[in-house]
This record gives structure tokens, C-alpha cells and sequence, in this order.
């Protein structure tokens, strides 16, 4: 069968692999629609932390199940389903703890171990979730959903809250979403490189509004506007964000969320980075800041997440802007590296691989 490697920094191979073999408790599934994520983007960018090469990229998914025992989940083949990429090792503290999202020795599919992008993969049934009707391109947008809807889960938002989410990528505007459908007030920031991304994510989502992150001034600016501010010792103070959102991975969008946050507020960090930041922690105690690490998401937020999108809760297919068909993988990573300012989410569809299979 064909596969999707990233040998190198910049380089996207497509390589004739063996077809998988399902075990006992594992499905046979046929990859339909796979999502370039972030972390494969930082990856063939060579900047994300965790990746190895050469390796299969691939976390965000939908397919069809072609072989697979019976089952208490009601699994059975030709269903399009979706799953769950995170690995845990079942047997370190955080999974004694039930915490299996954090597990010590984590392994996500396309980072630490062969992702999605091919025509075949087998997955434990217990990973295999119904995609209720779905659209397979729809369906495959369900696991960056869960990345953003955790992280917004963990701050608590509540209806009424002022909601900074900064970043415009994929996670940043599910995030907003997500704090939307919460009832939250949203303001989506970003660089004035990605104004016209920003643009179309405010008039897709209608979000509170938008926020250009020109520096810490333009960004004290617009906490004063949008929070209201008061003068303490003769200084003007912006009240602050209830819940801020790092969706982007950089030690300066990090800063901004501490210095954004309101006395008593909450940062949320889900953008993953390789730089460090040199900062005053003390802003931490004197603002009382509640501050979370979100990493992947639980089977919970794949299940109701799946219902919200079936409900029509969040129309996920807006989020998707450029598809590329299977043969242009190269390019599709190539385009969104390059012109990721243009772009939200990018998918790949691998209807034309398996149409070449049925043919030869």
C-alpha cells in the first residue's frame, strides 16, 4: 500500500509500505480523509519537539472499517468512524490515576509512533468511535476539536466570561468555538501577518471580535478596550481577560496570556514549543492566576463532541479550507507551510489513492 513519510525537514515522500494485519481486539480500517495538524506542520518544518524522522504523519482521521470481530461497542465493517491517536502505556501514575491523556510515556500516532496518513491501518477496537453520519472530512476534524475543547474544559469557562484565545490556526479558532458554545465572550488574536485569516475566522464564527497582536502595547490597548481599566497609583490598569488561551506554542504568546489575564483569572496553555521563556513569575502570585497545561483529550471529548458536531452545535466543516488529494501530499505540506497565513485547516483526501487500487 502507499504511506506518506516525512523523511527529513521539508521533504514529504510517498513510499510503498506493507498492508497491514489486523491482531485479536484490533480493526482492519480504510483511511478515507486525513487533517494536517500543527505538530505535523512543525514537523516538516523540523520544529516540533517530540517528532522523529523519517516517519507516517497523521493523528486527525476518518475511515471505514473493512475487517473487525464482533464487538460491545456495536462496531461493525463498512461504518465510518474516527479515533482516538493518543497511546497511553496503561501502567505509569497518570494512568493508574485515570489520567490516561498525560500519560508519563504518551504515544501519538504520526509523533512518537506511525500515524494515519496511508491507505490502511489497524487500531484496538476500544480506540474506534461511531461517527454517527458524519462526513468523513467532517469526521476528521472531530480530533483537533477534542485538543481545543479539552483545553477550554480545563479553564472552566462559564457564560458571561471575557475569553482571550491567541492564535488563528485550527486549535485557536475551535478553542474560540468551543468557549462560544460555552456561552463565553470571545476575542481571537493573532499576528498582522494573519489579518485576513482572522477576518474570515470572525465572519465564519462571529465571534465577540478580533485582536492584532502588534507587541505587549497593542495588546494592553485592546485588554483596556475591550475589559475597561482603572488607575491605581496613577497608573492605568486593564482589568484582564477571565480566561486566557495559548493556542500557539511561542514564549511571547505565552507572556501575553499572563499579562492579558485578569486578577484571579486563568491561562490555559495548549500550543506546543521548543523555545524556553525568561519571564516574572511573581505576576503569577500577584494575580492569583490559575494556570493549566492541556495535553491531547479523553474519550469523553471524542463522544460528545461527536454528538455536538451531529447536533449542529458547531458546523466543523467551515473550518476546513483547502483540500489536496492524496498524490499531492507533498504540496499540500509544502502550501501550508508557506502560505499558512491563507489557510485554516488543511485535509487530504485519499479517495484517488484507493480508486488507483481498485483500478490496477
Amino acid at each position: 500500500m502507499k504511506a506518506i513519510y516525512i523523511t527529513n525537514p521539508g521533504v514529504v515522500e510517498i513510499r510503498d509500505i506493507p498492508k497491514p494485519v489486523r491482531k485479536p481486539g484490533e480493526a482492519l480500517l480504510k483511511v478515507l480523509y486525513g487533517g494536517i495538524c500543527g505538530s505535523d506542520l512543525g514537523s516538516y518544518r523540523g520544529t516540533f519537539a517530540y517528532f522523529e524522522y523519517p516517519r507516517i504523519p497523521g493523528h486527525e482521521f476518518a475511515a471505514e472499517i473493512v475487517e473487525i470481530d464482533e464487538n460491545a461497542e456495536g462496531l461493525r465493517p463498512g461504518m465510518i468512524v474516527t479515533c482516538n491517536p493518543y497511546f497511553n502505556c496503561g501502567h505509569c501514575y497518570s494512568c493508574e490515576r485515570g489520567i490516561v491523556n498525560a500519560c508519563m510515556d504518551n504515544q501519538t500516532m504520526g509523533v512518537q509512533r506511525p500515524g494515519a496518513f496511508c491507505e490502511y491501518i489497524t487500531m484496538p477496537i476500544e480506540r474506534i468511535y461511531d461517527g454517527k453520519g458524519l462526513s468523513p472530512k467532517v469526521l476528521a476534524a472531530i480530533e483537533p476539536f477534542c485538543i481545543s475543547y479539552h483545553g477550554v474544559q480545563r479553564a472552566g469557562v462559564r457564560p458571561g466570561d471575557k475569553v482571550l484565545v491567541i492564535g488563528g490556526g485550527t486549535i485557536g479558532v475551535l478553542a474560540a468555538n468551543a468557549a462560544k458554545a460555552l456561552g463565553g465572550e470571545v476575542y481571537l488574536c493573532d499576528v498582522p501577518q494573519a489579518k485576513a485569516k482572522l477576518a474570515h475566522s470572525q465572519e465564519t464564527f462571529g465571534f465577540a471580535g478580533t485582536i492584532l497582536n502588534e507587541g505587549p502595547e497593542s495588546m494592553e490597548k485592546a485588554v483596556k478596550e475591550i475589559t475597561g481599566f482603572a488607575s491605581y497609583n496613577g497608573t492605568e490598569t486593564g482589568y484582564g481577560f477571565d480566561v486566557c488561551i495559548e493556542a500557539v506554542g511561542l514564549p511571547s504568546t505565552f507572556q501575553a496570556c499572563i499579562d492579558c489575564a485578569a486578577f484571579g483569572g486563568k491561562v490555559v496553555l495548549i500550543g506546543v514549543g521548543k523555545k524556553n521563556l525568561d519571564f516574572n513569575f511573581t505576576l503569577i502570585q500577584k494575580k492569583e492566576l490559575n494556570v493549566y497545561g492541556s495535553r491531547n483529550a479523553l474519550k469523553k471529548d471524542f463522544l460528545e463532541l461527536i454528538n455536538l458536531v451531529k447536533d449542529g452545535k458547531v458546523d466543523l466543516e467551515k473550518i476546513i479550507t483547502d483540500i489536496y488529494p492524496f498524490k499531492d501530499a507533498a504540496k499540500a505540506f509544502e502550501d501550508f507551510s508557506t502560505k499558512g497565513g491563507q489557510m485554516l485547516k488543511v485535509g487530504i483526501d485519499f479517495s484517488d489513492i484507493h480508486m488507483a487500487g481498485e483500478t490496477n
